[in-house]
């Protein structure tokens, strides 16, 4: 609306400076004309009078003292010439010292020759006027040319200016009354439209798909906003029918992890607790002096992972996570190693930096780290020659380091950020949860879990946790 009063004040100004030119052009060359009739009117009644007989050498005869009683009757300056150019009476005295040309530019005669009324107006511009000055022939009364009368006329605008002036000034005025109108009625009216915009854009803004959304409620709207608030309430019903979706396929979805994770976890001990009783089937000799130790070893690592087991079920059994934590003072060098009982491989090595390194955690779930890990690193070497697996305990400032590496195939560059995302993995079998639940596990006791790898070389993973600040050992 401002734009539009603005454009219309410019295009009106323009247009009324451009009325006042056309205006003024239009009076003087109506001014000019009739000047020269004038003045060629009396021109005729002297060559009618006089005794002189009417040719172009007795015009300045004829016109010695006519020619100024005519200047002073029609109140404006002439000069005659010849046919030739040359001038032959001016009306204003002493011309010869004045700007009156003594003869005529030859472009002049050739304009009035070719035209057709015989009438040549030259327009120009000297000392800041406007200037014109009128050509046309001076007959007989046989209407033969005998000379050229030449009317010089200054155009004096000077009225026309200040009236122009001043109507530009009363416009402006009213334009600019107008003006201050229409910013205020913009506002009022853009408060208005605004005002139901700002309700709908808040209730926009607080629209969230997991609570429930008010509906917009406004008194009298215009039809547009009516129809933007009908659109958005529909949105809010459609909203809740997909929220209700959502939360259903998000439980179902749930339960679904917990089933994959479940079976996972139950899948970790009873892959060793096979291998293990194999082992001892095979190897089992009754007249062995040292049976009842070995058997003594081979009882507690199954009731070991039976009791991991055990854990697994209650938790699932309880709608809960994974086992709850039992956290006590660890020797973490003795733990790990006990979980490296349960694998028979001869290329598995251990090595600690020192003999105890205590931390306060779950003996389960550190055991189900180093076996995830373990376990993940006999997957990865099946195709080497000389394959190696090497466990380290250290300590590392105030965390305890665990490390788990080996020289098997490397994991690739496109699969570094994935490797500890749920369901992802790059074997044929396996739900793909051992690295996220070992993450999940660390991270639980404020610790972090990073890698190495490097295709065909290998890959290290190493495991930080907080160390205990008590010294004294529960249990190991």
């Amino acid at each position: 609306m401002i734009l539009l009063v603005l454009i219309a004040s410019v295009l009106i100004a323009g247009v009324t400076v451009f009325q006042y030119k056309e205006q003024s052009r239009d009076y003087h060359e109506d001014r000019l004309g009739r000047k020269e009739d004038q003045i060629r009117q009396s021109i005729t009644f002297a060559l009618q009078r006089t005794t002189y007989p009417i040719n172009t050498k007795n015009l300045a005869l004829i016109f010695r003292d006519e020619i100024y009683r005519i200047a002073i009757t029609e109140d404006a300056n002439f000069n005659i010439y010849d046919l030739e150019g040359r001038l032959i009476k001016s009306s204003r005295p002493k011309f010869e010292n004045d700007s009156v040309s003594l003869r005529l530019e030859p472009y002049v005669l050739d304009s009035l020759k070719h035209r057709l009324d015989k009438r040549y107006v030259e327009a120009s511009a000297a000392a800041g006027y406007k200037y014109q000055a009128s050509y046309s022939y001076i007959t007989d009364s046989h209407f033969k040319p005998i000379g050229i009368l030449n009317l010089p006329y200054f155009e004096e605008n000077s009225f026309y200016d200040k009236e122009l002036r001043q109507f530009l000034m009363r416009l402006g005025g009213v334009y600019l009354l107008m003006l201050l109108l229409a910013i205020l009625l913009a506002y009022f009216i853009s408060k208005y439209i605004t005002r139901s915009l700002q309700t709908i854009s808040d209730k926009l803004r607080e629209t969230r798909l997991a609570r429930t959304n008010e509906k917009i409620l406004i008194n009298d709207p215009s039809p547009e906003i009516a129809q933007l608030v009908e659109s958005y309430n529909g949105m809010i019903d459609e909203l809740e029918l997909s929220a209700a979706k959502l939360a259903r396929s998000e439980r179902e979805q749930a339960w679904r992890e917990m089933a994959k994770q479940v079976a996972h976890e139950i899948k970790n001990p009873l892959t060793p607790m096979r291998l293990s009783v194999q082992s001892f089937e095979r190897k089992f000799d009754p007249s062995d002096p040292e049976v009842g130790q070995k058997v003594e070893e081979f009882c507690k690592t199954l009731i070991q992972q039976i009791d991991t087991l055990s854990s697994i079920s209650s938790a699932f059994s309880n709608f809960a996570q994974m086992p709850a934590q039992q956290n006590e003072n660890l020797n973490v060098v003795q733990v790990v190693k006990l979980a490296l009982d349960i694998f028979n491989e001869p290329f598995i090595h251990f090595m600690a930096g020192e003999e105890r390194v205590i931390a306060r955690m779950d003996r389960t779930q550190l055991i189900r780290v180093i076996t995830n890990l373990v376990k993940n690193a006999i997957q990865a070497v099946p195709e080497v020659e000389d394959p190696k697996i090497l466990v380290s305990v250290a300590s590392e400032g105030d965390m305890v380091k665990i490390s788990v590496a080996d020289n098997g195939k490397g994991i690739g560059e496109e699969f570094k950020d994935k490797v500890f995302e749920p369901r992802f993995t790059t074997k044929t079998s396996g739900m793909g949860l051992g690295l996220g639940m070992v993450k999940t596990i660390v991270e639980t006791y404020r610790g972090s879990i990073d890698f190495t790898s490097q295709p065909g070389m290998g890959t290290v993973f190493t495991v930080r946790i907080p160390k205990t600040k008590s010294p004294i050992i529960q249990s190991t």
